[in-house]
């Protein structure tokens, strides 16, 4: 599934655009599936703005965004919903989990919606191959951010996809904790033969990037 960009200009950043150059924003841009793209936006430049037109939370721009032949700005509620169930997964930066829900629960609701696809056992097995297994009854607003930020990140290993967008998913992380995450999310990657759009404030070498792009 080929992403492309062409001539996107949120509203809210329209003149910040014509005042600044960028990578992304006012351009024509493609991505393969399978490639890892690292964007690496200062605050206040749209990194966040980004991650929710990518997902279509908002659709306040001009220009366009396409997944193959799908226009995400006129995709209609069953389009939209079979794109994110089986080819578009996320991490939000404020991770958008159920507070009165346990970790588990908050896990198994995305996992329900492709149930053959993965099992309660795998969410046993990522939850020990990074470290919160012990918290997995445990009521989702009772845990650290960071262990919060690693129950989003197997929340959203839990589905199909081509590609798969992540908005500072390790901002709370130490370096032990994300290492193991990004083992976990590069081998789910590989399986999938997926894209991934990575959201970061600075260079990083977590991953193996194809492409490094400034917002």
């Amino acid at each position: 599934m080929k992403l492309v960009l062409d001539q996107l200009i949120p509203y809210s950043l329209k003149d910040k655009i014509g005042r600044s150059g960028s990578a992304i924003w006012n351009q024509t841009i493609s991505f393969s599936q399978s490639k890892y793209v690292k964007v690496e936006a200062p605050s206040g430049t749209g990194k966040t703005t980004l991650t929710h037109l990518l997902y279509r939370v908002r659709s306040d721009y001009t220009g366009s965004i396409k997944y193959d032949q799908l226009d995400l700005k006129s995709s209609n509620d069953n389009e939209l919903a079979s794109l994110r169930q089986n080819h578009l997964s996320i991490v939000f930066q404020d991770l958008r989990l159920f507070p009165d829900l346990s970790a588990r629960e908050n896990i198994e609701v995305k996992r329900l919606l492709t149930p053959n696809f993965s099992s309660q056992d795998q969410i046993d097995e990522m939850a020990e191959a990074i470290g919160v297994s012990s918290i997995l009854e445990q009521k989702i607003r009772f845990c650290s951010y960071g262990e919060q930020q690693r129950i989003a990140i197997i929340r959203a290993l839990m589905q199909p996809f081509d590609w798969i967008i992540l908005d500072e998913p390790f901002s709370h992380l130490d370096q032990k904790n994300i290492q193991h995450s990004v083992q976990l999310i590069d081998a789910a990657c590989k399986k999938r033969n997926a894209g991934m759009i990575i959201m970061g404030l600075n260079k990083d070498d977590y991953f193996q990037y194809q492409k490094e792009l400034v917002l």
